[in-house]
């Protein structure tokens, strides 16, 4: 007899009794396994794989795929949110279910109403209208550096962006290194201040961005930047920088992403510095 539990595993964890049926499971079959606790019954007519992720499970009890930053998260994206609501894809003219606990937010893009998590480029579509341009660019981009979007991939999103978002996939680059160099150079660009992004100084190392030649500003990650190890390192960094002529500016996640009305006047303050000099 063919394992319920298996074939859950290949469909990507979730599906209907009936799929299962024309897989060769019976009603009968389904109900006994799930009975006996070797896969999940869902709701009425959905099982699971037991070993399926919580929030594809909670996804579909409410009727339908994972998407968004949630799901952009479980295939290693960075995402503007850390711990992001649910958002379930419920295709076209999918049907919510009310489940316990419930808090996702459903949307109603085109489709078919299925189970399991979007992938990267389904989800980065919807994030767009979702959560608009900052959240999409910056997971955009941590998308195309984890090589998770083909050039046709990349060319089917900025296709289905409105007209006037395309512009967003065309300023986008592979070689971010967080989501913060892609919300810092994001803003910085729609106030028409020109960095160079990733640039090797002799004597320094790589750094995330100059402008105008003589400013250094670096996105301190907590992931990359905690402990004294890297702090002594970062200013051994700035030091040789300085020696060059280069004045250093750091920011960590929560100035950039929570407090950014103090970051924008330290870079303008000193890029006058750096202009009065040149």
């Amino acid at each position: 007899m063919l394992d319920p539990a298996t074939i859950l595993t290949r469909l990507g964890g979730v599906a209907r009794g009936r799929l299962l049926q024309r897989h060769g499971i019976s009603r009968k079959a389904l109900a006994a396994h799930a009975d006996t606790g070797s896969i999940r019954r869902v709701r009425a007519g959905v099982f699971a794989a037991n070993d399926t992720d919580e929030a594809i499970l909670r996804a579909a009890a409410h009727g339908g795929t994972l998407t968004c930053e949630a799901a952009l998260r479980r295939h290693g994206v960075w995402t503007l949110t850390a711990a992001p609501e649910l958002h379930v894809w419920m295709g076209a003219n999918g049907r919510r279910h009310p489940h316990w606990g419930c808090t996702c937010v459903s949307h109603f893009f085109d489709g078919p109403t299925r189970f399991g998590i979007a992938s990267p480029e389904t989800a980065l579509i919807h994030l767009y209208t979702c959560a608009g341009e900052e959240a999409f660019f910056a997971a955009y981009e941590s998308a195309w550096r984890k090589q998770m979007l083909s050039r046709a991939a990349r060319t089917r999103v900025r296709d289905a962006l409105p007209a006037s978002a395309r512009w967003l996939v065309d300023l986008a680059r592979p070689d971010a290194d967080s989501g913060l160099e892609s919300l810092l150079r994001l803003r910085l660009h729609l106030l028409g201040i020109r960095l160079d992004c990733q640039v090797l100084i002799h004597g320094v190392g790589k750094v995330d961005f100059v402008i105008a030649g003589r400013l250094i500003v670096e996105t301190d990650g907590k992931e990359n930047h905690d402990g004294g190890s890297m702090r002594h390192k970062d200013l051994v960094r700035d030091a040789a920088a300085s020696a060059l002529g280069y004045e250093t500016l750091r920011f960590d996640y929560a100035q950039i992403v929570y407090d950014w009305p103090s970051v924008l006047p330290a870079i303008l303050a000193a890029l006058q510095r750096a202009h009065a000099l040149s």
